[in-house]
């Protein structure tokens, strides 16, 4: 087959490149599609730009059909903060075609050398909220709305090309209706009482208004530890508002307060979306709308998307209050199923998790590879 590696940069050629997805996965029952619209925002318009650099390419056949895609990101940031020299690769995909994946790995790689760069990794986006992470394990679950997909020979082209492990994110299903631990229900009230916390009461955004600066700033401060994590800028953090914080259900998302009205702790779930944008196919006119609005309200299933902890408050027990009131929730609303967000393999919140019926659902690897001029 012959193709030919294009750059792209407008938007209506990015109509081409975030459609590609759903035509490649179009009969998948486990691929859930992003909005095309918002595909191209998160490229296009992303606030990291004003940091980052990025390139964007697309592979067409000789009938100029798209079989392939990819964007290439140095991160000067990252590189900084963790002393590297890095390029990432993201939003990558690709037919059946070892040829086609290779050039497009092979694209990003050169540029990478030309600006400098001695290792390449990914799948990666500009930051910790962008999806990253290529399934290597759970091919046959339904993906999250906030999690990549992609076919079992995706991994196996990567370390065909030399790729290796760089990291692995562990994501575990359970059921919902299962009770509250008796190990968390009384460690919950003991540490409430033991450090003066209280459970912020909440019903919309205008009351946690007042708690979002300080969210952010300790977000920041409990994911440096996290492997890749670099810390949100100002203009990321308002990104940030607009498309999540707003929309967080209070019946699911539970922020612990301290003595001194500060965030110690917080979780946050989200229903499950993955079926209600199955059914949008990339769009929200004239009807993908109707169904996201039907999955946010109605809904079975949630998806535990984040947990941290005030540098200060880790390695207090914080995690049995949050999950010890999220599991009470998912009861009375008699939900079917839970699925964890992504977390580091060797991360130890996810010890919790050992208290509760539980069974992996999905394995995710950052891949990385050295690379010379």
């Amino acid at each position: 087959m012959t193709f030919e590696i294009k750059e792209i940069s407008t938007k209506k050629e990015m109509k081409r490149f975030a459609r590609f997805p759903l035509e490649l996965y179009k009969n998948n029952p486990y691929y859930v599609p992003a909005l095309v619209s918002d595909e191209i925002k998160s490229i296009l318009d992303s606030p990291s730009m004003q940091y980052c650099s990025r390139k964007i390419w697309i592979a067409c056949d000789g009938n100029n059909k798209v079989v392939g895609r990819v964007v290439g990101i140095i991160n000067p940031r990252a590189n900084e903060l963790y002393n590297y020299k890095r390029v990432r690769f993201g939003w990558f995909d690709f037919i059946e075609n070892f040829a086609v994946a290779e050039a497009l790995i092979r694209t990003v790689t050169e540029w990478g050398i030309g600006e400098g760069m001695t290792e390449i990794h990914g799948p990666l986006g500009f930051n910790t909220w962008n999806k990253q992470g290529m399934m290597v394990e759970g091919f046959e679950n339904l993906s999250q709305f906030n999690c990549l997909y992609n076919y079992p020979y995706y991994p196996e082209f990567l370390e065909r090309m030399g790729f290796k492990k760089e990291l692995d994110w562990l994501q575990y299903i359970m059921p919902a209706q299962q009770p509250v631990p008796d190990k968390v229900e009384r460690i919950n009230g003991h540490l409430m009482r033991k450090y003066d916390l209280r459970l912020l009461k909440w019903r919309n955004y205008k009351d946690f208004e007042p708690y979002v600066e300080d969210f952010f700033q300790m977000y920041n401060e409990s994911f440096m530890t996290v492997t890749n994590f670099i810390p949100l800028t100002s203009d990321e953090i308002n990104d940030s508002l607009r498309l999540y914080i707003k929309l967080l259900n209070p019946d699911l998302s539970y922020f612990i307060i301290d003595a001194n009205n500060k965030v110690a702790a917080f979780s946050i779930s989200f229903p499950s979306m993955s079926k209600a944008l199955q059914k949008a196919r990339g769009y929200l006119f004239p009807f993908g709308w109707f169904h996201i609005l039907k999955g946010y309200f109605f809904y079975k299933d949630i998806d535990l998307m984040m947990v941290g902890a005030r540098p200060d408050w880790k390695g207090k027990g914080l995690s049995s209050i949050y999950h010890y009131h999220t599991n009470k929730a998912v009861i009375r609303k008699k939900l079917r199923w839970a699925v964890t967000n992504p977390q580091l393999e060797n991360n130890q919140a996810v010890e919790v998790w050992k208290e509760y019926d539980t069974q992996l659902h999905t394995r995710r690897r950052c891949y990385i590879k050295s690379i010379h001029s």
